[in-house]
């Protein structure tokens, strides 16, 4: 029986593209090794023939919700992850307070030992380029159209932060924040060229329920 939490947006010979939902990692760890995106579609993929296979192109982080590419071969794979800064990617983020119109973040980070990403005052860590347009605001929280321009771990959530407008949710970077049944940050679009095709693919969720709900 098709697992019911693997959403399927897009899939042909060489891509297969799901929906993520939150609070679920895209691949293994030390501690957990089956409760992974990567772990569904390979079993969704190894019921349609035995002999496939599925190959991580990038993650999303596990309170993150939204749209993650596989690759079924590792040229495919391979063609991606070496051309993944010409990949558009976009989320849908709610942070707290509120924000300008549109923006620029431009920061460089550095990652401890301890998996925490930090902002740098100097060029010792790796840039990060963020920029975002608002979508609508209320008295509380900002909704905004984010666009990733590097793509660093955790690189939105620092960011904003940083910048004073914690992602809602955030319990990583903003313990003392907002109580919420989930971090309010939705990966909801990518657009790529296909390698083999040379099809120009455009994949768009809407906005969740819940981040409506929140910032009505």
């Amino acid at each position: 029986m098709k697992n019911k939490k693997l959403k399927i947006v897009y899939e042909d010979k060489h891509i297969i593209v799901v929906n993520k939902p939150p609070k679920l990692l895209t691949v293994s760890t030390l501690k957990e090794k089956e409760a992974t995106l990567y772990h569904e579609v390979r079993l969704y993929l190894k019921r349609k023939n035995k002999n496939n296979k599925v190959f991580i192109v990038h993650r999303l982080d596990y309170d993150t919700s939204g749209l993650v590419l596989f690759a079924k071969d590792i040229e495919t794979k391979n063609y991606f992850q070496e051309n993944w800064d010409k990949v558009i990617r976009r989320y849908m983020g709610i942070v707290v307070g509120k924000t300008k119109d549109k923006d620029t973040l431009k920061n460089y980070l550095m990652e401890t030992k301890t998996n925490l990403v930090y902002v740098v005052p100097d060029k010792n860590g790796k840039l990060a380029i963020t920029t975002y347009s608002k979508v609508k605001e209320n008295n509380n929280y900002t909704l905004l159209d984010i666009d990733i321009k590097t793509g660093r771990k955790n690189q939105i959530r620092v960011q904003f932060n940083h910048a004073g407008f914690p992602i809602l949710g955030d319990k990583k970077y903003n313990p003392k924040g907002p109580n919420s049944d989930r971090m309010y940050l939705h990966a909801y679009y990518l657009e790529f060229i296909n390698p083999k095709t040379k099809e120009t693919i455009k994949l768009e969720l809407d906005v969740p329920n819940e981040f409506l709900k929140i910032i009505k």
